[in-house]
């Protein structure tokens, strides 16, 4: 036959093609539908349950985080109370034994000073005693070496006496 009609274009091969488009398409549906789809959604299937345990979990899991961070805040704001509370112990502690060595050294040093101005007013008043002593030898000393004699005892002390009133 020397047709110059493309062939599937040739109307007289149409119904033949037409029966094998519907054995085709019958026998891929049937493959599809009996084979591939069941396949195909039991694999989506199984990724849904996955999806959906996976996002169980972490909701579960980020719970958990929370309750986690939540426990976690709660027992260091707890162990910031108690060394807040240490240190305000420790500080009123080491206040305290300040002040009673404060006190005991300012005791000590008050007993020392008051031993010593009363060293100091007991050796003026000796060193007082012997002023008038000491003023009435240099007088008779002074006496004796200007006039050349020993003076009276008595009338250089009543002298010194009268000077220093």
């Amino acid at each position: 036959m020397a047709n110059d009609v493309f062939p599937p274009f040739d109307t007289g091969h149409f119904g033949a093609q037409l029966v094998w488009l519907a054995i085709t398409f019958g026998g891929l549906y049937f493959l599809m539908s009996r084979v591939a789809l069941p396949r195909v959604e039991s694999i989506l299937e199984n990724r849904q349950s996955t999806i959906s345990g996976d996002l169980d979990k972490a909701n579960a899991m980020q719970r958990q985080a929370e309750e986690a961070g939540k426990a976690y805040e709660k027992t260091l704001a707890d162990a910031k109370a108690k060394a807040q509370a240490m240190a305000q112990e420790n500080a009123a502690k080491l206040t305290a034994e300040s002040d009673a060595k404060r006190k005991a050294l300012e005791a000590d040093l008050n007993a020392k000073l008051n031993a010593a101005e009363a060293q100091i007013s007991d050796m003026k008043s000796r060193a007082m005693a012997n002023v008038d002593a000491i003023a009435t030898e240099t007088a008779a000393a002074i006496v004796q070496h200007i006039t050349g004699q020993a003076p009276d005892a008595a009338a250089v002390a009543k002298a010194v006496a009268a000077a220093k009133a």
